[in-house]
């Protein structure tokens, strides 16, 4: 039985940057929100992997760190009076008796009745590949770490980066400077990140600033009561080292699930929902996908292209949400910010 129930224009499943944006989008036509995010913070992937790596290709902005991005897209949408249902999962997405609106059901028991969804999941619901090693649950947490969320909290310490790909080369780069020291564990001595980020870590490590550990893989990890100490590391020939750690982070990529959304019959495309690229609808009227989880032929999977679709979205919904009105578009400069409609709970 759901606890709440409440009622509102659009219902947004997923909070990071697009869905932020579609916040404005809808709130820019009068229309009100409300947004659920598995995670316990806004911000998705950009909070909860890369908070402090930059951004360049946000129009107007240079240079900006994704927390910062997902800061002012949340000060972007605050007028707008949003209503967040974090830290929970839709778990069922289906019409209401009358069909006259949609229903999400989530894992807290809340209830949200909507005329429009707008799926905002981004690669849905994820979390890390944890490496095989006997007792890392006891470390999670205090010396073991999926994700950086600030690098000061690394400083001064002896760090240990697994892996080859991006992540565990932007984050050895980034470490370099203020941790006590870097090693950087890999199964082959080529690593697979970008060429120029591949360069300065050799050029790091040539300089003895940071340790590459090749060809080694993770063995076993040493500490006492969840405090971590050593780091076991072994060749497929079992020649051995162990390297002195206070946090270990192991970049092995992403467990990508979409879950229920499997279940809401959708258009589904290699895990991706299938939509119309003119207005982001999907193979249900009122239900939309954008951002990420989206896909169209042409599709660039950038936050910019996604805070496209989030307006082309917001407009189309506005439609099935105000089937009485017409929509007179105007330019932002005019209208400025209208206060959301009262009405929604």
């Amino acid at each position: 039985m759901s606890q709440s129930v409440h009622r509102t224009d659009v219902a947004i499943v997923g909070a990071g940057p697009v869905g932020l944006f579609a916040i404005f989008e809808c709130g820019m036509l009068g229309l009100r929100c409300h947004v659920v995010d598995t995670l316990d913070s806004v911000g998705g992937q950009c909070v909860a992997l890369y908070p402090d790596k930059p951004i360049y290709d946000i129009p107007a902005w240079p240079r900006i760190e994704a927390a910062q991005l997902i800061e002012q897209l949340e000060h972007q949408a605050a007028p707008f009076d949003p209503a967040y249902h974090l830290g929970q999962r839709v778990e069922r997405l289906a019409r209401t008796a009358d069909g006259g609106a949609w229903r999400l059901e989530t894992s807290a028991g809340v209830a949200i009745e909507a005329a429009a969804v707008l799926i905002a999941a981004g690669v849905g619901a994820f979390g890390p590949n944890r490496p095989p090693l006997a007792g890392i649950e006891a470390y999670e947490g205090t010396g073991v770490f999926y994700y950086v969320k600030r690098k000061e909290d690394f400083r001064g310490k002896r760090v240990v980066i697994a892996g080859g790909g991006d992540s565990a080369l932007d984050w050895a780069l980034a470490l370099a400077d203020i941790a006590d020291s870097v090693a950087v564990v890999h199964r082959r001595a080529k690593f697979r990140g970008a060429p120029k980020s591949v360069a300065r870590l050799q050029a790091l490590a040539d300089a003895g600033t940071i340790e590459l550990v090749t060809p080694y893989q993770l063995a076993a990890l040493g500490g006492d009561g969840g405090r971590l100490d050593t780091v076991v590391v072994r060749t497929l020939d079992d020649e051995e080292r162990r390297l002195p750690a206070d946090a270990l982070l192991p970049f092995f990529g992403l467990s990508m699930n979409l879950g229920p959304i499997l279940d809401w019959g959708l258009n589904l495309d290699r895990h991706h929902i299938a939509v119309d690229p003119a207005s982001c609808a999907t193979n249900h009227p009122g239900l939309y996908a954008i951002g990420d989880i989206a896909t169209y032929p042409g599709k660039l999977k950038l936050i910019l292209c996604g805070f496209s679709e989030a307006a082309m979205a917001a407009h189309a919904a506005f439609g099935i949400c105000r089937p009485d009105q017409a929509l007179h578009f105007e330019y932002s400069t005019n209208k400025g910010i209208p206060r959301p409609e009262s009405g929604a709970v």
